[in-house]
């Protein structure tokens, strides 16, 4: 690559980054893409061009940009929160996560403050993956309650079927036939009504099928099972924080004030709380 050929793709990303301020994101693409045919080995550019292609719904060209930047650098965090994005949108719902996170990790190995954005697009494509998951599973159990139904109802046809064969020989035994045919219909009744009222049940409980964000640990954002609180009066679990400490920097994660590992308090009351909750939610495991 010459001097030259790389002097004229900054000014194209340049003149890519006006026009994308003033959200002409098209002409911002047309300048990103001139930018990498003249200079394919910057990461950036593609970066760069990848936003534009979120901003214009175009998923599927945002991912093959963001990949490619990471090809060239893997501690893009842009690169990987972009993918997490695009993949959200394109219901790639575990990768879009775990780019997420990566992205969330880097912000905090390199010592980055981006705001909550990243945090906050992080819950909601875990949010958004768990109502997916609670969806199929929906969808699941109406199919069972539906085939269930269908078995009782079968089972009793047979029944009667079989009782329709015996031969009657006196009135009395027509009249002991029609009271069977008449408690064999109650019986159907009842049970169906017992499997609907069994999955009454489910719906109820799974309605209730939500994790508070009070609750979920702000580093790994899963359930606080040891809950740890510092001087600025945020919690986290314990493990997550010290690594945190220990790999990142002293400071707290979301205030940046200077923390050490002797400032921890456990927080008994959440962890109470979270334990009361558990208890309540055994599906929890699966959040």
């Amino acid at each position: 690559m010459n001097m030259a050929h790389s002097h004229q793709a900054l000014q194209f990303k340049q003149e890519g980054n006006k026009f994308f301020g003033k959200k002409k994101y098209e002409s911002a693409v047309d300048c990103y893409s001139k930018a990498i045919k003249l200079d394919p080995k910057v990461p950036q550019f593609y970066t760069n061009r990848a936003l534009c292609y979120l901003k214009l719904q175009s998923w599927q060209k945002a991912v093959s940009d963001c990949r490619c930047a990471l090809e060239m650098d893997l501690k893009s965090v842009k690169a990987y929160f972009f993918l997490g994005q695009a993949l959200s949108e394109l219901d790639s719902l575990d990768e879009a996560c775990s780019c997420l996170q990566k992205a969330y990790q880097l912000t905090k190995e390199l010592d980055m403050n981006v705001g909550d954005e990243l945090a906050n697009t992080l819950r909601q494509v875990k949010k958004k993956r768990w109502l997916k998951l609670e969806e199929k599973r929906m969808k699941q159990e109406i199919e069972l309650e539906k085939y269930l139904i269908k078995l009782v109802e079968r089972d009793f046809e047979e029944k009667a079927n079989v009782s329709s064969k015996v031969p009657n020989d006196s009135e009395s035994s027509e009249t002991h036939a029609e009271v069977s045919i008449e408690d064999s219909k109650k019986a159907k009744e009842t049970r169906i009504n017992e499997v609907l009222d069994l999955f009454r049940q489910i719906d109820e409980r799974r309605q209730k099928r939500e994790v508070p964000d009070f609750l979920c640990c702000k580093i790994s954002f899963e359930l606080l099972e040891d809950p740890v609180v510092t001087p600025s009066g945020i919690t986290y679990n314990r493990k997550e924080l010290e690594e945190h400490l220990q790999r990142v920097g002293h400071f707290d994660p979301v205030t940046r004030v200077a923390l050490t590992q002797e400032k921890l308090i456990p927080n008994l009351s959440i962890k109470e709380v979270v334990e009361d909750f558990i208890a309540n939610n055994k599906w929890v495991d699966g959040y």
